[in-house]
């Protein structure tokens, strides 16, 4: 179908239609005729014809009460009838892939004219592509699914498993040879967690907190164990599927009972009398991805201890959704095992040694948490300054209000001082073994994700109070604070909650305090 032919107005034209059945307006110099829209606006006529807005330039009221967004749907597009003779559009439509110019909103490597010792050519290539899929492929979605509370899309996972990006997410190592990575964009022996952090970074920009534990955060710490712990055999029987978005894998350890504890846990694994099989019984609480799984990487007491089993959906397995503060998008779920029967050849690691397997991968799980965390503060910054700059109270923009820079300044320090941090830490990575890390690094990130999201919590309460009774509305010009203020809470909790990992970094600088130190 041809485009609509926009024909040219001036400002004299467009003033001869204010009457409510010939009513245009002006939108950043372009022409709107909404005559026939008048009746269906949210608002009601009343507000189109008594406020001076009919034949005039209505771009600061429109941007006091709407999102740019609005005017890309269909239905609204098809209300503009031409522009402004001699006026250009100075608010720019989304352009796929594009680095946000909003002071603040982009981590300080990718903003243009600075510097950073950490992040090479190929990073900033890796980048651009990175962002050009998410927005193309996932967005959508993303935001669809958040909404409705359905896993996300099949053809999503399929797209992602095509470039490797399931693969990708699980770090730097061996699973990553022989991978074309994002159309070979980078080798799978140079892939480092700074590319890791770019992807999970990226993906936080979708906006959709449950969406983005639904989009197999479940494997990101349920399939390492496998992994790593896994035989020959049990690896290639699972890693293909998972890496290929076929099949689905999640982590079960927290209980009811047991939470950051994790030697409280309850649920058993038995011995089959002939010694082939595991029985196991309990139940997991809490466990994203559990509704949609198809293979869970379980912590159970047996007679030696705790041990982790990797167990198949099957007879004896049974999940149901569990209703939190996010959308069910995340598939966060109660499982019960009921006599469920697995070989003894997924057990996962030595027999009694799975305390073990379950820490060796909290480094990981909380390191990319705040790689999360850490990002979704600017998008708060830049949902801020705009609405900031754009919206008038008391006759001037928000933004002329000392209390309102005094709020976005403490955003701003924040998100700079979480991601500096965050930026040294993947450093480190980057040049210690997996072992190393598991000996330096575990009160540092500990310590690092508890810091991020008590700083993120500050940051979502003074957002709601910028935006008012908009921040706490699920549509409309604070949709996205009022997600970021309900859900922000996940990721002090995920991965052990803020006083126990602060407390777990003390008690280790403890154990390392020199013998001979005195003031």
């Amino acid at each position: 179908m041809a485009a609509k032919e926009l024909k040219e107005f001036t400002l004299e034209d467009v003033a001869q239609h204010d009457k409510p059945d010939d009513l245009w307006v002006i939108i950043d110099a372009k022409v709107y005729n909404l005559s026939r829209f008048k009746d269906l606006h949210p608002g009601g006529i009343a507000v189109l014809t008594d406020n001076e807005i009919a034949g005039q330039d209505a771009t600061d009221a429109f941007y006091g009460l709407h999102r740019h967004e609005v005017l890309e749907r269909p239905q609204y597009k098809r209300l503009q009838i031409g522009t402004i003779k001699g006026q250009k559009s100075v608010i720019y439509d989304h352009v796929v892939g594009e680095v946000s110019k909003v002071p603040y909103a982009e981590p300080t490597w990718l903003s243009p004219g600075y510097h950073s010792p950490y992040y090479s050519d190929n990073h900033r290539e890796f980048q651009k592509v990175v962002r050009i899929f998410i927005d193309e492929v996932l967005y959508e979605d993303a935001q669809a699914h958040e909404e409705d509370g359905k896993r996300p899309s099949q053809i999503v996972f399929d797209k992602m498993g095509e470039v490797n990006l399931h693969a990708m997410r699980l770090g730097p190592g061996n699973h990553l040879k022989g991978r074309t990575l994002m159309g070979g964009i980078v080798k799978p022996e140079e892939f480092d967690y700074f590319h890791e952090l770019i992807i999970t970074q990226e993906l936080v920009r979708v906006r959709a907190r449950g969406y983005g534990d639904g989009l197999l955060g479940g494997k990101v710490i349920g399939l390492p164990p496998v992994l790593t712990f896994g035989s020959d055999e049990l690896k290639a029987k699972v890693i293909p599927d998972v890496l290929a978005g076929k099949k689905f894998i999640c982590l079960a350890i927290s209980e009811a009972q047991a939470g950051s504890d994790v030697m409280g846990l309850q649920t058993t694994a038995k011995l089959s009398e002939d010694g082939k099989e595991w029985i196991i019984n309990g139940s997991k609480k809490w466990i994203t991805n559990a509704t949609f799984a198809d293979y869970f990487t379980v912590g159970c007491r047996t007679d030696d201890g705790l041990t982790v089993i990797l167990v198949e959906r099957g007879p004896g397995v049974e999940t149901r959704h569990i209703k939190t503060s996010y959308s069910t998008a995340a598939g966060t779920g109660y499982i019960t095992f009921d006599n469920v029967r697995v070989p003894v050849g997924n057990t996962l690691g030595e027999v009694g040694g799975g305390i073990f397997v379950i820490l060796s991968n909290f480094n990981h799980e909380r390191w990319v948490m705040c790689c999360s965390s850490a990002r979704s503060q600017r998008s708060i910054i830049d949902e801020c300054l705009k609405w900031a700059n754009q919206r008038k109270a008391f006759g001037k923009p928000l933004i002329s209000q000392a209390v309102i820079r005094s709020k976005i300044a403490g955003m701003i320090a924040r998100a700079e001082g979480v991601q500096s941090w965050l930026e040294n830490i993947t450093y480190q990575m980057t040049h210690m073994t997996y072992k190393q890390q598991a000996q330096k690094l575990a009160g540092p990130i500990a310590i690092l994700k508890s810091h991020c999201t008590h700083c993120a919590q500050e940051t979502a309460r003074d957002a709601v109070q910028i935006f008012g009774g908009r921040g706490i509305t699920k549509s409309g010009m604070g949709q996205f604070i009022e997600h970021y203020y309900r859900t922000v809470t996940f990721d002090a909790l995920l991965g052990g909650a803020e006083d126990v990992l602060a407390d777990l970094c003390v008690r280790q600088a403890v154990r390392a305090m020199p013998k001979n130190a005195r003031l």
